[in-house]
């Protein structure tokens, strides 16, 4: 298991999407089973996507 910050996986992905993303979902951590060597692009999407929405309902909460 490793535990890396969501822009880390953006930055080895998708790093056009950076200025999209604020700085809590950045700075959100996640647990990768495998590690990050063996993340797929997929993987990193759905990951990204659900953390998304994971800052978005906190937002509604408050």
């Amino acid at each position: 298991m490793e535990t890396v910050k969501l822009s880390d996986i953006v930055m080895k992905w998708f790093p056009e999407m950076l200025p999209f993303l604020r700085e809590n979902e950045l700075n959100s951590r996640i647990v990768l089973r495998d590690g990050i060597g063996i993340l797929e692009a997929d993987d990193a999407m759905e990951i990204i996507q659900y953390s998304i929405c994971e800052h978005q309902s906190h937002s509604y909460l408050q």
